[in-house]
């Protein structure tokens, strides 16, 4: 009777007893999850990495020494206990347990180690409170004893089991990039690595295989995957981590529908594999223009069933202020109707406010429909007829609510202040799940297409990549770009005309349950294409051959059309987890001030080792 994690310490995982074992002989080791003395018998749960099983010791059993010893025993000491597998007795199954019908009685304990007093402990009731975060990453190798983290990074490893099969049955070779690699703008800080060998230069630790996968399929290998690990110095939040793993895949010869195709499958595996899902392929599609005019954002959770209505031409007109002084401007009137919504309180409706201004609202304005008609902020602003328009072109019935938000939304001119379609996409998670909309029995995934090729950057007065630098444009973007950039880089009202005609590229997302959990893109394959949305943001040929030279020259010995995209990996286990923070499905997370808390890195380095890389750390200045 051994398993694959029989040793010569044991011949059974601890947590892999079931009822089917009983009656056999057995030697398992763990650690001592929790001891119970009660008297003339001790109980051991002893835990491994497979889960818990009861020991007992009893003098009927058990000889007088291994029995003394068992009683001195402490949380997390180190045991190896031999045995015969038992029934429990009847009615003390522990359904809670995978190894509930079973105990072993212990007949021989051996303590391997012994543990100092915890500084945390491992042993939480579900209901329990945690330590501090910082605490728990402090003491991080304890920390992924407890049975939640180690079930996530079981996960996290099928998940990338599941990805690697699915891959490789599609004829994707998985190649390793590099780490050490040459600064490129991917849109936040690199990490940079001075090098010993070359003073004054340094390497950058890359934010993704962008440019090496691309290089890859310029060298004829088809279809590419990596599990990758990336890097990027930016500020961190709850689902970002200064480094990060990606699922990166990149095809030849494709079109977005190819990716689209792979993209469904590899997911449709992973959930299968790992939770037990069936999803429903193809994923629906919506263009980015039409994700952000009905949701809001351009990762709607479509299992909240609200989307935003346009009200302007109604209400513009009614006697209200806020409302007529959109009159003449690009400014418009946009809310959700909520159903059912008018059984709010006041205290629930004023807290409408503060989720508003977390989108940049200054606020938003309510109005409830009852049986007799209109009550709330601008109800007495609308007779009768306009009050019935209101009705038809809002859908507000009886017991309904109705948000608004009035100012600048994307895609309606030039906004003159800031873009609100962010509150109204606070505004309708919060309503969602306030008023129990949200089908939590839903996985809803969506391919959001068509992004924009440029934003406006109004601090510099010039335009920026709004998904990707290497993101091929639509055909008839790409005919504006070369035009405008024929006489090199447009500056002032001509860049500005560029932005206003909303160029779309052929960049997508896919988005799951309002997460966006992938990105990617046809690429541009044609140098002429590609240096020419360089020129349209500012980068000249100089500048572009100094950064991407290589990957230009490379497009012109016969680049081959393609497309990929790279799938969030630590996000997506998370949300397979159930977890609420990437920290919690990442072995070795970094803390929110991006420090590795328990082996305390970043740290000072001595004069000597830095002079051996040619650099000197000069003290910040003060204030």
């Amino acid at each position: 009777m051994t398993d694959q994690l029989a040793t010569a310490y044991r011949t059974r995982a601890a947590g892999s007893l079931r009822a089917a074992d009983a009656g056999n002989p057995v030697t398992v080791a763990g650690w001592v999850h929790r001891r119970r003395d009660l008297g003339g018998i001790v109980f051991l749960d002893l835990r491994d990495r497979e889960g818990l099983v009861q020991v007992s010791f009893d003098p009927a059993w058990t000889p007088a020494d291994a029995l003394a010893e068992a009683r001195r025993l402490g949380p997390e000491d180190v045991v190896q206990v031999e045995g015969t597998i038992f029934p429990r007795i009847h009615g003390q199954h522990n359904d809670a347990l995978a190894t509930g019908e079973v105990e072993v009685r212990g007949t021989a304990l051996r303590v391997l180690t012994r543990s100092e007093p915890l500084p945390i402990q491992v042993d939480y009731a579900a209901d329990e409170e945690l330590p501090a975060e910082e605490l728990r990453l402090r003491y991080r190798y304890l920390d992924l004893r407890r049975p939640t983290l180690q079930r996530n990074l079981v996960i996290r490893h099928e998940a990338a089991l599941a990805t690697r099969a699915y891959l490789s049955g599609q004829g994707f070779l998985e190649i390793e990039t590099p780490l050490l690699t040459k600064p490129t703008p991917e849109g936040a800080r690199d990490f940079l690595v001075p090098s010993r060998m070359h003073p004054g230069e340094f390497y950058a630790l890359p934010q993704s295989p962008q440019i090496y996968k691309q290089l890859l399929m310029v060298s004829g290998y088809d279809r590419y995957f990596q599990i990758a690990k990336c890097l990027r110095d930016e500020d961190l939040r709850a689902d970002r981590q200064p480094e990060f793993t990606q699922i990166d895949a990149e095809m030849a010869f494709v079109d977005e529908e190819d990716v689209f195709r792979v993209g469904e499958g590899l997911m449709a595996a992973v959930f299968a594999a790992v939770a037990g899902v069936e999803l429903e392929t193809p994923f629906p599609r919506m263009t980015y223009a039409e994700a952000m005019r009905r949701y809001g954002t351009d990762k709607p959770d479509l299992r909240i069933p609200l989307e935003i209505v346009d009200v302007t031409d109604v209400l513009r007109g009614a006697d209200f202020r806020i409302f007529q002084a959109t009159e003449g401007t690009p400014q418009r009137i946009r809310g959700l109707r909520i159903p059912g919504g008018a059984r709010l309180s006041r205290k629930e409706l004023d807290e409408l406010q503060d989720v508003a201004r977390r989108g940049g609202a200054a606020g938003a304005l309510w109005v409830k429909r009852g049986d007799d008609g209109l009550s709330g902020q601008f109800a007495k602003a609308l007779d009768e007829g306009r009050a019935n328009a209101f009705y038809e072109a809002s859908g507000v019935e009886a017991g309904d609510l109705f948000v608004a938000v009035v100012g600048h939304f994307r895609g309606e001119g030039e906004a003159a202040g800031p873009e609100l379609d962010g509150a109204l996409d606070e505004l309708r998670r919060h309503l969602g799940r306030k008023l129990g909309l949200l089908d939590e029995s839903r996985h809803a995934w969506l391919w959001v297409t068509e992004f924009p090729v440029f934003d406006w950057d109004a601090e510099h007065g010039r335009l920026v990549y709004a998904h990707n630098p290497f993101s091929m444009p639509a055909d008839d973007a790409v005919k504006a770009i070369v035009a405008a950039t024929a006489d090199g880089t447009p500056s002032g009202e001509a860049a500005r005309e560029l932005y206003r005609m909303g160029l779309r590229s052929r960049a997508y997302d896919a988005v799951y349950n309002g997460n966006e959990l992938a990105s990617g893109s046809v690429r541009i394959h044609v140098p002429e294409v590609q240096q020419a949305v360089f020129t349209a943001m500012g980068i000249g040929p100089e500048e572009a051959q100094a950064k991407f030279g290589f990957l230009l020259e490379a497009y012109r010995f016969g680049a081959p059309p393609h497309a990929g995209f790279a799938f969030g990996f630590d996000r997506l286990v998370m949300l397979l987890a159930g977890a609420q923070s990437l920290r919690d499905v990442v072995a070795f997370p970094k803390t929110t001030s991006a420090r590795a808390a328990f082996e305390n890195a970043p740290t000072a380095i001595a004069d000597e080792q830095l002079a051996e890389v040619h650099v000197r750390v000069r003290e910040p200045a003060a204030g």
